[in-house]
């Protein structure tokens, strides 16, 4: 995740789906030139399983359905959908995984390059628990306090551990995950089942890397102002929180000079729907909310197929135009 630039603007980054910039590449390419201090980028290998519909099964044993268009996938398959297979199931192996990542440590250190982070998956704990058991199944489970609930916690949460710890132990100073954990307007479960299920295991890894002197980032997309003080508990250090489900004014209050904050400007509402000066009064406004002389906020702003091309340039052209406010 960006840190401040030393000449005192707000990092932003635009990252446009493959289908979105094939679609308008002479328009887009002649804006990217326009902002020169905006990262905007642009993907997409034919080869990538988002490039075109296909279901896939991934480590864990969940069966994925990408729907094409370089657009994430959703799991339709749960390998413990019922917790009779659980005796038959088992999780990827801990140790061909932490080998190879001694492999990569090992030679960073000879090209003498920086040791490689720890980026853990995306939906590595909570969302994984849903994947494995289903959305239902794992409400139930939340519900009723299902022991076998938590000890299937401890098991992904021990891999995620492992796999933190040998990044670490290379000397990686990073560690960063992703795992949406709000709805639209609330939590899908409440915040002291969160509290009692999730957050230990957060504060373990999370814990282990502050300890260890290293900075941990976490994205989470969805509504999570209930739980943004127990987050920073954990140890996160960059949060990277969606703006308008969370209110920019809670963002200020519960994380504003206590974490680095690397906004997930909207994709639902304004950038889609908004009118070009609706955008640019948006950017500004997050800009003015949650940033500061000292720092401490960078943007991010992912563009998909149904946003109109005029309001892609909006977007950049008002990070590009407001992105030194502080400095000026």
């Amino acid at each position: 995740m960006p840190e401040n630039h030393e000449d005192g603007r707000v990092p932003c980054t635009v990252a446009v789906n493959m289908t979105v910039w094939e679609e308008n590449p002479e328009r887009l390419s002649r804006v990217k030139e326009e902002c020169p201090h905006v990262a905007v980028h642009h993907m997409g290998d034919p080869a990538s399983p988002r490039a075109k519909e296909c279901f896939q099964e991934d480590a864990w044993g969940c069966t994925w359905h990408f729907p094409g268009m370089y657009l994430d996938g959703v799991v339709v398959k749960h390998p413990l959908d019922s917790w009779d297979k659980l005796s038959s199931w088992t999780p990827p192996p801990i140790e061909p995984a932490v080998e190879a990542i001694r492999q990569r440590m090992r030679e960073a250190r000879e090209a003498n390059r920086p040791p490689p982070g720890a980026n853990l998956e995306h939906g590595f704990l909570f969302l994984r628990l849903t994947y494995l058991r289903g959305f239902d199944n794992f409400m139930m489970d939340v519900a009723v306090q299902d022991p076998r609930l938590y000890a299937l916690r401890d098991t992904v949460a021990e891999y995620w551990y492992q796999i933190a710890k040998a990044h670490l132990d290379g000397g990686a100073d990073f560690v960063g995950g992703g795992d949406d954990l709000g709805l639209q307007d609330r939590l899908p479960i409440s915040p002291d089942s969160w509290r009692d299920l999730i957050k230990p295991a957060y504060a373990r890894i999370f814990g282990m890397a502050r300890e260890r002197g290293a900075k941990v980032g976490l994205h989470t997309d969805g509504y999570i102002v209930d739980i943004i003080p127990d987050l920073i508990e954990t140890g996160v250090t960059t949060l990277n929180p969606q703006d308008l489900v969370n209110g920019l004014d809670n963002l200020a209050r519960l994380a504003k000079g206590k974490v680095k904050i690397h906004l997930d400007i909207d994709r639902q509402n304004i950038t889609v729907f908004g009118t070009p000066a609706e955008i640019d009064d948006h950017i500004l406004h997050c800009i003015r909310t949650l940033g500061s002389p000292e720092g401490g906020l960078s943007l991010v702003w992912g563009v998909y197929p149904g946003t109109p091309v005029e309001n892609i340039e909006a977007g950049m052209r008002a990070m590009e135009a407001h992105q030194d406010y502080w400095c000026r």
